[in-house]
Formats: structure tokens, C-alpha cells, sequence
């Protein structure tokens, strides 16, 4: 995976002439459940600000039958795209939004500003009125009223800004949400131009209602609208494409689900006809989407499965071709489950210190705690079905489960997770055996 995009970032140094014939060398994913196949390949994309989108095979369908066409990954990866750009492009707009939305809500308040506290000097006194003859344009008298109404906006701003009007109420034009019967005429994977859709929408003309907000609900409100407006809906949506057509990223989970397994009818046809319908993507074709058409010969396609009834010799072999690449992720040791626990930004151990302590109660786990924990998980995916790191979740929640449940009632805020307390916690769980197998 690192090298995948490392190749990348070399390729955009290349001349376009060369660039356009480098195309990324698709990798194919073994390993038991559980192992971090997904994980790898989501941390990795998000680093590189890449476009990402995980998909199971086995929720696809040769064309032709009922349910979701392999082309609808390629869709959901453009949507991806759009969304990470739109926020990108959002953050770049939000300071003049601030300030524009800020301009309109003082023209909202002016209108109906009321006189200033009596701690502060009003605008109005602060110069003895004078009632002017007949005003002509360019007049003095129209010039000094100019100045005066500037100064009382601007008093009127820096109280916006201070919080001393959020009691207030002003009335905004809310756009109303369109009926259904305006959205476009498509269901999942029909392909309706998005300015067609757009002028679907607004074939009537936008239609507003105007409701009373407080005045920080108002400005947020205005500040999203402004954004929204600021954003270039063209420029968006072609950045978009370009930024998935060279950068996007598609994980095929559970490819093992497609292979087939021996002469049996039924089923098998269908799991071949994904398998080579999902053979021109990975080749390189040109999928239609709402924005336009995309081609799909630089996307990295990454397939995964545990193939534990299967090999992955058992997909086509003209499959097989398009994931040149093949590496296998090995069982997850003590040690590993021990890393898991403690060394990532979000680790568990931390998400739970964080849940405890919003309710007061501080919790401190020690290394042998954490040890003791880290064997019991590997003990248990030796013992009953390999399910990878998703074993410390089971082993967390049964040794906090009194901690997670008291915690509101406790007079001991303070809580030592060591050796000890994990076997009292997680006494006879390896013990017990399993029933439900003996269940109908």
C-alpha cells in the first residue's frame, strides 16, 4: 500500500505523455477476519487526502439481475470525492462567508435595533438634533446622515460580536426543502446530468418562508447559505472527477464470497458473472456517472477476503491478472493485540479512559492489566472462531462492564486496571463453552 502511493505522488512528476501509460498496480488482500485489511487501506488513503470507498462484493449482481451493478462503486466513489472537496472548498470560502453573513444579519437587525443600554451613550444623543431644511442630494445634512447610520451599524457590530445581542430575534427567509415529486427521476445508479436535476429542482423557482431564529442560530445559518453560494458548483464537481480518476481508491471486501467452489450450479453463476463484470473497471473503462463520465484506469482497486474455503487461485484467472499484486496478512499475536490497545491516536483504552471520565471517574490501566488482556484475546480467537482485533472489543466491554455501569453511583472515582482485576473481571470465560452450537 505505501508504495502504491508513493508511486502516486512520483507519477504527478512525470511528463503527462509517460504519466498517462503509468496505471496502479491493483493489490489483492489475504488474511483472517479481523486482521486490519480495511484499516490499512482507510488510514492510508485519509493521509493522502485520497477519495476512499469500501464495498463487499458478495452485495453485487451480474448485470441482469435483480440488486447493485459493480459500476455503482465508481458512483459512490465520485460522491466521496465530491464531499471531500466540497468541505475543502468550504474552509477556503468561510472567512468571507463569516463576514458576509455578519453584513446581512446587521441589515436584519437595523431595522428594529433597540436603544442602547443605559450604560453606554446612545447614538442619537450624541449630537444635538438638528432638523435640516429640505434635503437635496449631496447635501450636507444627507452626508452627515450617512455618517451617523455607519456609526450606529458598527456600534451595532461590535455588540453583535461581544454576544450581547444573542437574546435577540430576527426573522430570516428559510429556501424551503423541495417536494419529492421535484427530485430527480433516479434511483440508485441512473445517471440524471446534475444541471438537469438542478433545474428540475427549480423549475418552479425557489420558494422561502420566513422564520424567527435567535440571532447566533441566524448567523449560522446565513454563514452556511453565503457558503454555499461562495462554492462554484461546476468547479466543484469537475475537480471532483479529476480527483477520483487519479487519486480514488476502491476496497473490494470480501472477494473470497465470488470465487467458485467447485461444479455446483445455482449460485455460481451469478458469483462468475460479477467476477468478470468487475473486469473492465479494473482494466480501465469509462463509467457514467451524474457528473459526467469517469475513467477508471488510474483508480487503485484493492481487494481483500480471508479465502478460508477457498484460494484465491479459485477466482478467474483473468482476474486474478488485474491484482498483480498479492501480499497475506498473518494472525494477529499478544504482542500485536497489546500494540493495538495502546499505540493508535484513538486506541481503546483511550475511548473508554474518555467515556469514564465524563462522569467523573478516572481510570488508569497498568501494563500487566493490559498484558493479561492481550493474551486473553488471543486465547479466545484460538479456541472459538479467529476474529481478529474485533476480540478486544468483547474483552473490554466484560472487564468494564460494572466500572461502564456504576459509574454515576460511585463514590471511588478513582480505578486501578491490573492483573488482578482483569482475572477476577474475566474469570471462567475461557472456561465456559460455547451452547449455542447445540442449539437448533
Amino acid at each position: 500500500m505505501a508504495i502504491a502511493l508513493r508511486n502516486r505522488a512520483r507519477r504527478i512528476h512525470i511528463e503527462p505523455e509517460l504519466a498517462a501509460e503509468i496505471e496502479p498496480k491493483n493489490i489483492l488482500m489475504v488474511g483472517p477476519s479481523g486482521v486490519g485489511k480495511t484499516e490499512i487501506a482507510r488510514r492510508l488513503a485519509r493521509f493522502a487526502g485520497s477519495p476512499f470507498v469500501k464495498v463487499e462484493a458478495s452485495k453485487f449482481t451480474e448485470v441482469g439481475y435483480v440488486g447493485r451493478d459493480v459500476e455503482s462503486m465508481v458512483r459512490d466513489l465520485v460522491e466521496v470525492s465530491i464531499e471531500i472537496l466540497r468541505a475543502e472548498l468550504l474552509e477556503e470560502v468561510n472567512e468571507q462567508a463569516e463576514l458576509n453573513a455578519e453584513e446581512r444579519l446587521l441589515d436584519l437587525l437595523l431595522p428594529a435595533a433597540e436603544p442602547f443600554s443605559s450604560t453606554e451613550t446612545s447614538l442619537e444623543h450624541m449630537e444635538p438634533e438638528r432638523t435640516p431644511p429640505r434635503e437635496v442630494d449631496g447635501s450636507p445634512f444627507r452626508t452627515e446622515d450617512a455618517r451617523r447610520a455607519r456609526r450606529t451599524r458598527e456600534k451595532l457590530r461590535a455588540r453583535l460580536r461581544r454576544g450581547e445581542l444573542s437574546e435577540r430575534t430576527v426573522e430570516v427567509d428559510i429556501r424551503e426543502v423541495q417536494p419529492p415529486f421535484l427530485e430527480p427521476f433516479s434511483g440508485p445508479g441512473d445517471d440524471l446530468d446534475v444541471n438537469t436535476a438542478e433545474l428540475l429542482r427549480n423549475m418552479f423557482g425557489p420558494r422561502y418562508r420566513k422564520t424567527e431564529m435567535i440571532v447566533p442560530q441566524a448567523l449560522d445559518y446565513l454563514v452556511h447559505e453565503e457558503e454555499e453560494q461562495m462554492v462554484d458548483r461546476r468547479q466543484l464537481s469537475r475537480l471532483a472527477m479529476e480527483r477520483a480518476e487519479d487519486h480514488g481508491i476502491v476496497f473490494i471486501d470480501e472477494l473470497d464470497k465470488v470465487a467458485s467452489v467447485g461444479d455446483s450450479p445455482g449460485p455460481e453463476v451469478s458469483r462468475e458473472g460479477v467476477q468478470r463484470d468487475l473486469l473492465p473497471l479494473l482494466d480501465g473503462s469509462t463509467v457514467t456517472t451524474r457528473y459526467g463520465s469517469l475513467r477508471t484506469d488510474h483508480i487503485l482497486f484493492i481487494g481483500a477476503g480471508a479465502f478460508l474455503d477457498n484460494r484465491p487461485a479459485d477466482l478467474l484467472p483473468e482476474l486474478q491478472g488485474r491484482f498483480p499484486i498479492r501480499t497475506e496478512l498473518h494472525p494477529l499475536t499478544v504482542d500485536d493485540f497489546e500494540r493495538i490497545l495502546i499505540e493508535p491516536e484513538g486506541a481503546l483504552l483511550k475511548q473508554y479512559m474518555a467515556l469514564l471520565a465524563t462522569e467523573g471517574v478516572t481510570i488508569q490501566f497498568v501494563p500487566e492489566g493490559i498484558r493479561e488482556m492481550a493474551e486473553v484475546a488471543a486465547k479466545m480467537n484460538d479456541r472459538m472462531e479467529d476474529i481478529g482485533a474485533r476480540r478486544l472489543h468483547t474483552i473490554l466491554e466484560k472487564v468494564l462492564e460494572e466500572l461502564l455501569f456504576d459509574a454515576p453511583d460511585l463514590e471511588e472515582k478513582e480505578w486501578t486496571i491490573d492483573r488482578q482485576y482483569v482475572q477476577i473481571r474475566l474469570a471462567g470465560v475461557l472456561q465456559e463453552e460455547d451452547l449455542s452450537r447445540f442449539i437448533l
